[in-house]
């Protein structure tokens, strides 16, 4: 892996859903989880008081103070438990200490409370990705592409890569193919750019394959939009991670 394991990870840090709809009117409300209705008839200071420990959990997570954000969890835990963002958030703190039985038991738990919520449920997949699991990676992101909101287009097309990876794989050579040539220079995303590095790199052809990064790291200057691309090279084993070879794990 590389220092800034899963980046792209989906988590409602600073917005938890069950805050997010403290207010939501009519019909809505019965469009609540159980959690949340629960959450709701909670005195105001103790919803107060999780906000307060989940927010400072949040805060810790982005600044990579893992055991601390950990320590805040448990806090908001003592208020209230079982929420599906804390059990996320947790899992992955999981996944940054490299702990994955212990991430995707947590992200299962997750699932659970809450199984429409495709945050926890891509969390599931790239566990299951980083962890070479390619035919139960394969199955879990196809599934949620095809929940995916339409307007939800650069996340869309970094799961169509994962996809891609996938297949390669598991063997799938002429979809993979087909697949890399889905989308051309003109798209709003790396996916051509990166699709074909990886055919480059599968090739053995290392210099092509980089000539292809770079054309995509000049065209998205932005490091955030690249970064998850350029992980997601490294934990499929493309480009050597930075704590050296895992690939044996999960073949």
């Amino acid at each position: 892996m590389t220092m800034k394991l899963f980046p792209f990870l989906l988590l409602a840090l600073l917005s938890p859903l069950h805050a997010q709809v403290a207010e939501a009117p009519g019909d809505e409300a019965q469009e609540l989880l159980a959690t949340q209705k629960e959450f709701l008839n909670m005195p105001e200071e103790q919803r107060k008081e999780f906000a307060k420990h989940f927010g400072e959990a949040a805060r810790f997570f982005q600044q990579k103070r893992i055991f601390e954000c950990l320590e805040a969890l448990r806090e908001a835990e003592k208020i209230f438990p079982n929420d599906a963002e804390l059990l996320n958030l947790r899992g992955s703190c999981y996944v940054e200490m490299r702990a994955f039985d212990k991430a995707s038991a947590t992200f299962g738990e997750a699932n659970k409370i809450s199984p429409k919520n495709n945050s926890i449920r891509f969390n599931i997949a790239e566990v299951l990705f980083v962890t070479k699991q390619w035919k139960e990676a394969l199955g879990l992101f196809e599934q949620i592409l095809k929940d995916m909101p339409q307007n939800n287009m650069s996340l869309a097309r970094l799961v169509e890569f994962k996809i891609l990876l996938c297949k390669k794989k598991l063997g799938q050579d002429e979809e993979v193919l087909i697949m890399a040539e889905k989308y051309d220079y003109q798209d709003d995303s790396p996916y051509y750019y990166y699709a074909q590095a990886a055919l480059a790199y599968d090739k053995e052809d290392l210099l092509e394959a980089e000539q292809w990064l770079a054309r995509a790291r000049r065209i998205f200057q932005d490091p955030n939009v690249t970064a998850p691309w350029q992980d997601t090279l490294v934990e499929f084993g493309y480009i050597k991670s930075f704590y050296g070879d895992d690939s044996e794990a999960g073949e």
